[in-house]
Parts: C-alpha cells; sequence; structure tokens
C-alpha cells in the first residue's frame, strides 16, 4: 500500500498556493505548468475547454509537495516527473474520483509508467500521439545570412492572420483545439507573437513566446505556412523572438520541438538551443 498523499484540488489559487513554490523552484522542467497556469489565472479557468479544470498537488511525510498535475479537458494530463510508485497513486486517486481521461504528457519516463498503471487499471488502449524534446537557449546563432527581410512585432491588425496561422499549427500537431482568441489578443498585446515579414511587407513566419514566469520564458509557437516554408523564415523569427526574450530579462529561454519533424530540431540547435529532456503525449481509448 502506498503511502503517497494526492490531494485534488478544483480552485485554482488554492492550487497555487500550494504546489506554486514547488513549480517555480524548477522553472525549466516546470515551464509548461507555469505557463498554462499562469493563463488560467489571467484569462479564467474556461481558457483551455468547457469542463473546469482539475489540479493535484502530492505532498511527502513532512508536508511538503514534491509533485503536481493539472488537467484542462479535452486536453491530456499533464504532471511532473513521478517515480514508477507515484504514478501507480496517482492513477488510483484520480479513479478513486471517478475522474475521466482522454492522456497524458509528461517526461517520456513518467509518461510510460502512468500509462502502464492505467491500462491496467482500467484495460484502455494508450498509443503515442506525440514526442517532444525540450530545448534551452545556449548562446544565441541567428541565421548567417538572414533571409530577405526583417523582423516586427504583431499588432492587433493581424489577429485574423495569426488566428489563422495557429489554428493551422494546432491541425498539424494534432491538439484538440487551437489557442483561444482572447489568449492571442493578449499575447499580441503583450509584444509576444514575432513576425518575419519579406520587404514588401507580406508577414511569411511567426514565432510566439510566454510572459517572464519564474525566470522563463518559452517559445510556444512556430510556424510558417506551407507556401514560404524552406527559406530560412522560420529560424530568423525564432532568433528574434528569442533574443528578445533573452532582452526582457528571461534567465532561461525555452522551447519544444516535434520529434517527428528533424527539420526543426536541427534548426533550432543551429540557433543556439540545446536539448534537456524528452516528452511524451499519449491517448486513451476504451
Amino acid at each position: 500500500m502506498s503511502d503517497d498523499h494526492w490531494r485534488l484540488i478544483t480552485d485554482l489559487t488554492e492550487f497555487l498556493d500550494e504546489a506554486g513554490p514547488f513549480l517555480r523552484s524548477r522553472p525549466v522542467r516546470h515551464t509548461v505548468s507555469l505557463s498554462v497556469l499562469e493563463n488560467l489565472r489571467t484569462q479564467g479557468t474556461s481558457l483551455y475547454g468547457d469542463r473546469h479544470p482539475v489540479f493535484g498537488a502530492l505532498t511527502d511525510a513532512d508536508g511538503q509537495v514534491v509533485a503536481a498535475f493539472f488537467h484542462t479537458p479535452p486536453h491530456p494530463l499533464n504532471v511532473t516527473r513521478l517515480a514508477p510508485h507515484q504514478a501507480q497513486s496517482l492513477a488510483d486517486a484520480l479513479l478513486s474520483h471517478d475522474h475521466q481521461l482522454l492522456g497524458i504528457t509528461s517526461d517520456k519516463t513518467t509518461a510510460a509508467a502512468f500509462v502502464e498503471s492505467w491500462r491496467h487499471r482500467t484495460n484502455t488502449t494508450a498509443t503515442v500521439i506525440r514526442g517532444e524534446r525540450l530545448y534551452r537557449l545556449g548562446e544565441l546563432t541567428p541565421p548567417e545570412p538572414a533571409p530577405p527581410g526583417r523582423p516586427r512585432i504583431a499588432t492587433s491588425a493581424d489577429h485574423a492572420r495569426l488566428q489563422a496561422w495557429n489554428s493551422a499549427f494546432a491541425a498539424e500537431l494534432g491538439f484538440p483545439r487551437p489557442a483561444a482568441d482572447s489568449l492571442l489578443a493578449s499575447r499580441i498585446a503583450a509584444g509576444g507573437f514575432t513576425l518575419w515579414e519579406t520587404p514588401d511587407g507580406t508577414p511569411v513566419s511567426m514565432a510566439a513566446a510566454t510572459g517572464l514566469i519564474a525566470g522563463q520564458i518559452r517559445i510556444v509557437t512556430v510556424y510558417t505556412p506551407p507556401e514560404h516554408r524552406a527559406r530560412g523564415y522560420a529560424g530568423a523569427a525564432t532568433a528574434e523572438a528569442s533574443r528578445r526574450a533573452r532582452e526582457a530579462g528571461a534567465q532561461e529561454v525555452l522551447l519544444f520541438a516535434d520529434l517527428a519533424n528533424r527539420t526543426s530540431n536541427a534548426l533550432y540547435q543551429r540557433i543556439g538551443y540545446r536539448p534537456v529532456e524528452d516528452f511524451t503525449a499519449y491517448g486513451f481509448q476504451d
């Protein structure tokens, strides 16, 4: 019988008070949790779906938080690093509350351990949806020569274009839904979208970044429409967004790359990003 104690929480403020210090103590590893929770805090808990989010914290014998999760349906459960017995106890805790899951995202070891526990308890089938690698920026090396054109910060006049590009980005990666319009508007207002435009002023690529949280900024969306690819625009936009993140005071600049996309992984490493850890997203089917 496990001594692990998971507490499921529905109130965001209560969860942030309890688990926030733990999440901020490892900002690189917990970058997704930090940014998603900040978005929920500032944009409302219905930001990512119609169902109310559920949160959870694991405490040790001294009452210290040692792991945490958030679940924003219809997105997969997102959980911090767990030992195998902690993954088992999380599965038990969720099932004891009759909590339904469509999948999980975590570092690949934790995700695999949870999937095994969940399958054993529910007889569901798990399929890998996506493998990702987390990168952190070392020495920034912008593309040389840069492609024709220049960077600029997106404005509210670009909202419709960014909305379309975000939808296309989400569809390509198999996300349940694209970013909400309210989040796009907020990110635009904060100067979080960097565009690369051709000499005639046509936007051809974008790189979006989170705000500064716990000393880190993450590049969250890099997208170039298919007709403009293989011309260096994405690398130039990402390098400029990364430079601006450093300029904004980020001690760590991070991004994820789809492991199935060899081009993007090579690109990010060329401009100075270095691997940190691999993550896996699984989907569950009855």
